[in-house]
């Protein structure tokens, strides 16, 4: 059994994956458009062909599944956090500050009784992280 990560991201999700190309390396690996789905009257119907129906995406050695959810206009991240563990307190700090531009920082990276560097930050599409550094 496999959980993979499926995020929404409301008509933002190309600007969103290319943010995360740009700052933490993603590599996109699938995209389709709502333009390329068969006519019919399915939920793609009535999408903006040019948003994202679905693509998938590798940030380190984690694949996540992203789409512009045209069903629901109404999708938020809530009750959960993707947790980014990186290799060194540079790199965290680098990725910290890329997903806090724009966004809001919930705890700043410090030590903590679990990590040597852990820091809690909501990006700007509204998705929670938590940048931790794996206690050696």
């Amino acid at each position: 059994m496999y959980v993979q990560p499926y995020l929404f991201f409301n008509g933002r999700c190309e600007e969103a994956v290319t943010y995360y190309q740009q700052h933490l390396g993603a590599r996109l690996n699938a995209l389709m458009r709502y333009r390329e789905a068969p006519p019919g009257d399915g939920p793609a119907a009535n999408a903006n062909g040019e948003h994202i129906m679905y693509c998938n995406f590798t940030v380190g050695d984690s694949v996540l599944m992203a789409s512009d959810d045209c069903v629901n206009q109404d999708t938020r991240f809530q009750g959960f956090s993707l947790s980014l563990a990186v290799a060194s307190t540079a790199e965290a700090d680098r990725v910290f500050a890329a997903l806090a531009d724009g966004g809001s920082v919930h705890m700043p990276l410090s030590k903590t009784f679990f990590s040597p560097y852990f820091g809690m930050v909501v990006d700007r599409f509204g998705l929670g992280w938590m940048v931790i550094i794996a206690q050696q």
